[in-house]
């Protein structure tokens, strides 16, 4: 049994791709690193170790999540350690390069890994001289690096040089050093797909092509080459995580709201947001409602598509948790909510309200037309029906005019083509169609084979 099966556990957030780590520091303290403000996983396995959490460390000011750390402080105690370049606006204790802080038995010393974000930090937690772990954030991470352009397309290469010098300096750290990492697969912050969310430095210098990059020139175009877009809401929270999330003293609830007031809600500047499954939504909805399942990346797409500063009505199955809007939600800033559909679409219709359709199509159903692929850029690129239009649903809204009318929207499976028709429906462009099935399926229904390659 190593450290890491006696005293850390990884706290997965599946949805956005995220490690948090909690390390039980053998006194009945615990160290949260990078924890979320959905803290209901960690306080699971601080309460069936009996751990109060002592100190909460946030490697960089995150833009995919808004941070528990004061939370914490707020509820525990805890000590917020964070880097003193980041100007936080709540009490920490900022750190250095090369600072220390005693644990107990373990030190946790700061390592400046600028990159990812200007004030970033790796925490090497040591066990006497004894490197055991790094926390590297959005440094190193497991076959890559974090992306380096949320701080502007124009400062993108300059930090991917600095992001060469930090994984540089955490790769002469001793082979055995266990890597943990936040970011993983899954992850906008630009992880590659895979299973293995931690590693080891001797691991990562034989497996990582970004350290295998023979020269800084070569290390900024492969790291640049393969940024993706990211969810727009990623531009606004880091901001958030410097001025502090509000701390809550209360659990949020979804309200229960009368039809009329849903239906008023839009006139209102608000949204409708359904969270129940792509068919059911096709089977019949409040019209320019948008289409979001409840799933893992729920929270993704909520605030991709949709702003932060309108309220928000939910549509939902009786058997969806309503907390699971809630927090999902909350977790990225999303508050304004102002209820949900009381009674459900049954409700709805027994209010004599418009009731919207979306045709979902089996594969051998959908016609020979118009495909608009609304994938990310390396799943079009992996495979794609020949001929389809290529439109990422997180830019969609920009591009309304350019979907055909009759057009058969298509992602890896129904949810994402779903959600792309109605934003196309919100917009004033209906009478499109989904494909329920993947692109092999509707290429084998109609006797084609799949190209690969992006987009010209």
């Amino acid at each position: 049994m190593g450290f890491a099966d006696d005293h850390l556990v990884p706290l997965l957030d599946a949805g956005l791709g995220n490690n948090a780590y909690l390390v039980d520091l053998g006194d009945g303290r615990a160290l949260a690193v990078d924890a979320g403000r959905d803290l209901r996983t960690l306080r699971e396995a601080a309460g069936r170790r009996g751990l109060r959490v002592a100190f909460a460390a946030d490697t960089h000011l995150h833009a995919d999540f808004l941070s528990g750390a004061v939370q914490l402080a707020h509820d525990e105690r805890a000590v917020v350690l964070a880097s003193a370049a980041g100007r936080r606006g709540f009490a920490h204790r900022g750190l250095a390069d090369g600072d220390e802080v005693g644990l107990g038995g373990l030190t946790l010393r700061a390592l400046a890994t600028p990159g990812h974000t200007d004030e970033h930090l790796s925490f090497l937690l040591l066990d006497g001289e004894r490197a055991v772990g790094v926390f590297t954030g959005g440094s190193l991470i497991v076959n890559s690096a974090a992306r380096t352009d949320l701080l502007g397309a124009e400062r993108a290469e300059e930090l991917a040089r600095a992001q060469y010098r930090s994984l540089q300096r955490l790769a002469r750290l001793p082979e055995d050093t266990a890597v943990w990492p936040t970011h993983g697969a899954g992850s906008f912050c630009s992880a590659p797909p895979g299973s293995e969310r931690t590693s080891t430095i001797g691991a990562q210098k034989e497996a990582n092509p970004l350290l295998a990059a023979p020269d800084e020139d070569i290390f900024v175009r492969r790291l640049l080459d393969g940024l993706g877009s990211y969810p727009a809401y990623f531009d606004r929270l880091a901001e958030r995580n410097r001025l502090g999330p509000a701390v809550l003293t209360y659990e949020p609830v979804l309200p229960a709201l009368a039809a009329e007031r849903v239906h008023a809600l839009r006139s209102e500047g608000g949204y409708v947001v359904d969270v129940r499954p792509a068919a059911r939504f096709a089977g019949g909805h409040v019209p320019g409602s948008v289409s979001i399942a409840l799933r893992d990346q729920f929270a993704t797409w909520l605030g991709w598509l949709l702003p932060d500063d309108a309220p928000l009505a939910f549509v939902a199955d009786a058997d969806q948790d309503p907390g699971e809007i809630v927090r999902q939600a909350y977790k990225i800033g999303y508050e304004r909510i102002a209820g949900h559909l009381a009674g459900g679409m049954a409700a709805w219709r027994a209010a004599g309200l418009p009731v919207a359709r979306t045709p979902y199509l089996t594969p051998d159903q959908a016609p020979d037309t118009a495909y608009v692929d609304v994938r990310q850029r390396s799943e079009y690129a992996a495979g794609h029906v020949p001929g389809a239009l290529h439109l990422e649903l997180g830019t969609l809204a920009g591009h309304v005019g350019d979907t055909p009318e009759g057009a058969l929207v298509a992602c890896g499976h129904g949810e994402r083509a779903m959600t792309a028709a109605s934003v196309l429906e919100h917009a004033g462009h209906p009478g499109v169609r989904v494909l329920n099935g993947r692109p092999r399926d509707y290429a084998a229904a109609h006797g084609l084979r799949l190209t690969e390659g992006e987009a010209p």
